[in-house]
Formats: structure tokens, C-alpha cells, sequence
């Protein structure tokens, strides 16, 4: 990544002057570190990578600060302080699903909240009214793993199990908020795109006094069938410009694993956007496609 040009030259040095401080500070650094500092020093934003040193929102079961890594992430973080309701949208690996937990626990021992609850669609689990509740908990239970994973990481394994044993900490598959109340409470909706547009309006017309919605996902991995829209955009059409409701938008930029993930990221997101240029349809397709005494023209991929 760093070559002989001039250009490279001063990234280079951008980057290490950065992380000197951050040394300089007492602070050890490690690979993150160099990549988010290289990341931001390449998009000319390294004046704000300090920024991302300010706050300690908690720290984990080992005793280590927590902090956000990217600025998505601080966008993301200091949206929820103050907002009540917060979409997090973007791709996997960018932190929604570990920060949200963070902010939980976090205002679970400020006592700004009693309670926490963590939840998702069932879709995997095929979740309906034919499935029992013990049933449909055994299945989606495997995937709330990197909820259980956030929460043994910041508070481990024996604290969570104690906080679970007592309803302090309650973890359960969207069908379960139907009909409830949750008041004093921060409450997570993680995979939100796989919800329908019916169950994301009856999770957030759950949001009760002094408490925390977060809602997240990634557009790009929508399970539902196709003929299905998912509530998660639906609620970015609809929500926009509700006071106390605020969308934070991750990218590419915010992902926090392995480098290459992120470029994997941009790859997946640059062939999304050929495959609709080639999907739009094209003035002459129209002309030919048209049929005296339809009231409209033909959908594509549905012609006969």
C-alpha cells in the first residue's frame, strides 16, 4: 500500500505521526489502530482520528477500554445518546451489533435502564403461529450467537447467565414482543431486515417510557421472500424526519475485521449497482413491450 511516490510518502508519515501520539498517550496500539489511522490519512480525515480516542464508553470483561473504531461508528454512538429510537443500517463486520450491546450494558450499570432486551426475526426458524414457543426460541436461538458473544465479551459468561437467570437481560425471537410494553427497558432489534413491514411497526409501537430503541441491519442481506418488502426499508421511507428518530448509515469505510472484508464489501456493492443499470429498462424495451389497451406497460421478468 505504501510506495515510493510522494503521495505514499505522506500517508505514511500522516499515519505514523497519528499513532505517535495515540503512544504518547500511554496507549497501545495495535493492527486496527494502523489500519483505521492508514484508512482515514488515505480519505483526508486523519485530523478527526483523535477523535476517536476521547470516550471510553466502557470497559469489557478483561478489564480493556471500549471505543469506537470508526467515525460511522462515533456518528453511531453519539446518535443513540440522543435519540430514543436509532437505525442502525450497513454492511456486516461495521460494529452495529457489539456497539448496541455496549450502549446497553452501558445504561444498564448508569441505571438508565432497567432491563435490556435483544431480539430478531425468526425467518431461518420459518417463524409463525404453527410453531410453539419453546420451539421457535430452540431455533433462533444459534442465531442471536454474536448477541451472546457481545454480551460474554463485555460482561462474561457468568454475570450474563446471572443477569438472563433474572430477567435483567432477556434475549427472545421478535414473535415474543407482541403485545407487551417495554418500559424502562433498552431494546435491540438486530438482522432488522428480515422483518416484514407489519412486524417492524408492531416492534416499534412497543417502545415504552424511558426507553432505548436500536434497530439494525444490512440491506444487502434481506432473507425474505421476494415479494416481500422488508420493514427495514419501509421504515427508512417512512421515518424520516420523526423527531427522536435518527438513521446512522454505515459504508464500506466502518468495517472494523480484516481489511479485506471491506474491499469484498465494495466489490459486492459496485456489482449490485451494474446488475440494476442492466435490470432498468431501456426506452426502445418499453416501445416494444407495449400492448394497445393495457393500462400499463409489462413488469420485467414477468412477460408472457
Amino acid at each position: 500500500m505504501i510506495g515510493d511516490d510522494e503521495e505514499a510518502v505522506e500517508l505514511a508519515r500522516l499515519t505514523i505521526k497519528a499513532l505517535l501520539v495515540l503512544v504518547g498517550r500511554g496507549m497501545v496500539v495495535n493492527t486496527s489502530d494502523v489500519v483505521t489511522a492508514l484508512s482515514m490519512a488515505e480519505s483526508h480525515q486523519i485530523d478527526q482520528f483523535m477523535a476517536l480516542y476521547e470516550e471510553e464508553i466502557i470497559k469489557d470483561n478483561y478489564g480493556k477500554a471500549i471505543r469506537v473504531k470508526t467515525l460511522g461508528q462515533k456518528t453511531y454512538v453519539d446518535s443513540v445518546k440522543r435519540h430514543d429510537v436509532v437505525f442502525g443500517v450497513g454492511p456486516a463486520g461495521t460494529g452495529k451489533t457489539f456497539l448496541a450491546v455496549t450502549l446497553a450494558v452501558t445504561a444498564l450499570k448508569r441505571g438508565q435502564v432497567k432491563r435490556i432486551i435483544l431480539t430478531r426475526p425468526a425467518v431461518e426458524a420459518g417463524e409463525s403461529l404453527g410453531f410453539l414457543p419453546g420451539d421457535l426460541k430452540e431455533k433462533v436461538d444459534p442465531y442471536l450467537r454474536p448477541v451472546y458473544d457481545a454480551l460474554y465479551h463485555i460482561l462474561g459468561k457468568e454475570q450474563t447467565t446471572r443477569l438472563m437467570e433474572r430477567d435483567v437481560i432477556e434475549i427472545a425471537p421478535l414473535a415474543y414482543m407482541r403485545g407487551r410494553t417495554l418500559d424502562d427497558a433498552f431494546v435491540i432489534l438486530d438482522e432488522a431486515q428480515n422483518t416484514t413491514i407489519m412486524q417492524m411497526k408492531m416492534f416499534l409501537t412497543r417502545l415504552g417510557f424511558n426507553s432505548k430503541m436500536i434497530i439494525n441491519g444490512d440491506t444487502s442481506q434481506i432473507d425474505l421472500p421476494r415479494n416481500v418488502k422488508s420493514g427495514l426499508i419501509d421504515a427508512t421511507q417512512k421515518l424520516q424526519g420523526i423527531k427522536q428518530i435518527d438513521f446512522v448509515y454505515f459504508s464500506a469505510k466502518d468495517v472494523v475485521r480484516h481489511p479485506v472484508v471491506a474491499d469484498i464489501i465494495k466489490a459486492y456493492e459496485t456489482s449490485s449497482e451494474e446488475m440494476k443499470d442492466l435490470l432498468k429498462p431501456k426506452a426502445s424495451d418499453v416501445e416494444a413491450d407495449y400492448q394497445p389497451g393495457l393500462t400499463k406497460y409489462p413488469v420485467i421478468g414477468q412477460e408472457h
